[in-house]
Formats: structure tokens, sequence, C-alpha cells
């Protein structure tokens, strides 16, 4: 496994990324084709060294080349305000990501998948129902739909969210540099998630000395509504895996059920008993990601049987 910093240009700004290439004496070295390529970001506000390397180095290991990148604004990427998570920019960083790896000397452009995780698996489907190259997709523990997302919050919490988020805007309107929110915190704290996991669960990925800020600008809030992934599973035609945590009370599993039977190709994966951030760590992650091998495997990397020639009459 071989991992080098590169950078690529997001519509001006740069965003910092882990280019990971397989074993140059692995299976897919003599593949002229070139070998196939996942791109990976992480979920609600987070960073790629909140073990989303782990699972890059697995997939790279089993053969495939890994772009994996920070969104606009946070880590290590280029991007003012920070902290700012802007749905419609981070999709564009998405683009800006696979078109990137499409010019990758040695990866093939036709076999290029996408990796999402919570928020990030909500942004892959509707990448994928944009971008009709893409060979596969995987969202794990997706956000599928922001209204199923709205109703599970606590009133009181929704009403406070939304307060934070409004102000925010309006600071925003005034040129004032954003009001921030956490983006983790303890059950009944102003954070904009506080499940009793919520916080232990992101500090538990977050490494020492990571890029990693526990804040978000608010305004946020008062996009999610609208923000509905599931709307846009129909259109994705390339095979899609969606991994659901059956105890999930961060992303409501019901939610993703729904989009993974959508999904024209759509594969599912469930694991009982496991929590939102269990899948990260432990043998939960260890069987989350033979899974996913095993999906970009039979996907990206076995060629597909070739088609009868049509009977003389």
């Amino acid at each position: 496994m071989l991992r080098e910093d590169v950078t690529f240009d997001a519509w001006g700004e740069r965003c910092a990324a882990w280019l990971y290439r397989p074993n140059p004496q692995g299976a897919t070295a003599a593949d002229p084709r070139g070998v196939p390529c996942v791109v990976m970001a992480h979920g609600f506000a987070g960073v790629r060294d909140a073990r989303l390397d782990a699972f890059a180095e697995r997939f790279s290991l089993a053969g495939f080349a890994v772009l994996l990148f920070d969104y606009r604004g946070f880590g290590a990427s280029e991007g003012e305000p920070r902290q700012l998570l802007s749905i419609p920019r981070q999709l564009a960083d998405w683009a800006a990501a696979i078109a990137y790896a499409r010019t990758l000397d040695g990866v093939d452009p036709e076999r290029i998948a996408a990796w999402g995780t919570s928020f990030s698996g909500g942004h892959v489907v509707t990448t994928a129902a944009r971008d009709h190259r893409l060979a596969a997709a995987i969202a794990q523990a997706p956000f599928a739909d922001g209204v199923r997302q709205a109703f599970a919050l606590p009133p009181a919490q929704a009403l406070r969210l939304t307060v934070a988020a409004l102000r925010d805007e309006l600071a925003a309107r005034r040129g004032a540099e954003p009001r921030m929110i956490p983006a983790v915190g303890p059950p009944g704290a102003l954070a904009a998630m506080t499940s009793p996991d919520a916080e232990p669960g992101y500090r538990a990925i977050v490494p020492a000395g990571s890029p990693w800020r526990n804040e978000v600008a608010a305004r946020i809030a008062l996009r999610l509504l609208a923000y509905r992934p599931i709307r846009k599973a129909a259109a994705v035609d390339c095979p899609l895996l969606v991994a659901v945590c059956d105890d999930d009370v961060v992303t409501p599993p019901e939610a993703a059920l729904r989009l993974a039977r959508a999904a024209p190709r759509g594969e599912l994966v469930r694991y009982p008993g496991v929590g939102h951030f269990d899948i990260y760590v432990g043998e939960t992650f260890e069987r989350a990601v033979v899974d996913q091998v095993a999906f970009f495997t039979e996907h990206l990397l076995v060629a597909p049987a070739p088609r009868p020639e049509p009977a003389l009459v």
C-alpha cells in the first residue's frame, strides 16, 4: 500500500486528499485498463483521519486505488469561511474529486466508485443519481431523509437549533462571521447531534492531533429539512450497497431501508444491535469492511460475463 498527499481544484480552491495506490505487485497491477478507484469523504463536519483511513487502507490492500478527501472549509482543505457546511458546496466537491480521480495515471476512469458515510452517505446517493458513469457506490449508515431526521429530534432541541440557525443566517447577511454550534454534544446540549452515543462516538474515532474541530456554522440546521437523498435513489443506476446499523439513533435506519429498496440495483446489508458510531471500530468495522470489499470486488474487479451472441435465424 502506497499513500501520498495530493490536492485537486474545486472551483478555484484546493481540496486536500490522500491518494492510496494498491500494491504494485498485486492482482490488478497488470490490468491494461488501470485499477479501479474508490472516492471517499466523511460525514457531518468530519475529516478524513477520523477512521476513514482505516477503510481506505483495506480497500487499497484489496486492489483498489482510493482518493480520500476533505471538503472545502474543513480539515486540510482550503475554503472560507471555515466549518461552513454547505450541501451544494460539498456536492460540488464530490463532483470535482470524481473528475480528478478519472484523470489519475494508472486509474481506469470507467471504474470509479463513491463511498460515503452518515451525511456523506446521502451525498453519495445524490452524486450517483447525477453521475451515471459511476461504476458502484456505498452509502454507510446514510443520512437519507431530512424530513424523517427532523421528526426524530425532540421538539425543544429542534426549536433551539432553529433559533441558532436563524441567528447565524442573519449574521451572514450582515457580513459577520458564522455563528458556531458544536457538531456533537451531550444530551440536552445545544449541538447538531446530541444522542447519548454522539459525543463519545465521535471522539472515539478522532485521533490525537487531528485537525477536526467540534463546531459547525449553525445555519445548516435550516438546510437539513429540504435535503432528501432518498428522492434521488430511483435515479441511481449503478450498484448501490446500503449499510444499515439497526440501532442507529443518529440517522434513522427506516429511511435508509427505504432508500435501499428504491434504488434499482440497491443491495442491503444490516447490522443488528449496532449503533451509528459502532461501524467505525472493533468487530463491527471488521464485518462491515469485509462486506464492502466483497461488494467492490464483485462490481469493480470481477469481469462481467460476456453476453451471448444473438442466434442466427
